[in-house]
C-alpha cells in the first residue's frame, strides 16, 4: 500500500474470494455465484447489469443495492470509515463500486435523481478511475 501524502485517510482493500472470483471469471451463472456467496458484491453487480441490459430496472436497482450493501459490510470490517480511496485498481474493490455504479444508474432511470447523484459523487470520490471507466462504458453501450 503506498503514503497517504494528501494526509485523507489511506486506501481501502478489500479482500479477495478466490473461489466466487473464479467462478466469474469462468462464467458460472452470477446467480449461482450470489446464492453459494451472497457476500459477493461482484456477483451481485453483475445481476445488476444483466437485469439493466435485459430493460429490467426494478430488478438492477434490487440486485445494486443488495450489492451495494454487501460491500459497505465488507469496507467497514476492512477499516474504511465511511469515506476515503477505494481505489479502482485493486481488483476485489471492483464488486462494491460496480455495484454502487450500478444502483446509480438504476436509480437515474426510475427517476429518484437525488439518489443517482449522491452514488455518482460517492463512485467519484472513492474512486476516480472507476467513475471514469463505468460511465464511459455506459456511453458506448
Amino acid at each position: 500500500m503506498s503514503q497517504n501524502l494528501l494526509g485523507g485517510p489511506p486506501p481501502t482493500e478489500l479482500p479477495d474470494d478466490p473461489e466466487a472470483r473464479e467462478a466469474l471469471e469462468n462464467g458460472v451463472d452470477p446467480v449461482e455465484v450470489a446464492a453459494k456467496h451472497p457476500a459477493c458484491s461482484a456477483a451481485w453487480a453483475a445481476l445488476a447489469d444483466r437485469a439493466f441490459e435485459n430493460e429490467n430496472v426494478i430488478e438492477s436497482y434490487a440486485f445494486a443495492r443488495t450489492g451495494y450493501h454487501r460491500g459497505l459490510d465488507q469496507l467497514r470490517r476492512a477499516g474504511w470509515k465511511g469515506h476515503g480511496p477505494i481505489p479502482w485498481e485493486h481488483e476485489p474493490n471492483r464488486g462494491f463500486l460496480r455495484s454502487l455504479h450500478a444502483l446509480g444508474r438504476a436509480a437515474a432511470a426510475i427517476g429518484e435523481t437525488d439518489e443517482a447523484e449522491r452514488c455518482r459523487e460517492f463512485l467519484r470520490d472513492s474512486s476516480p478511475t472507476a467513475a471514469e471507466i463505468l460511465e464511459s462504458a455506459d456511453r458506448s453501450s
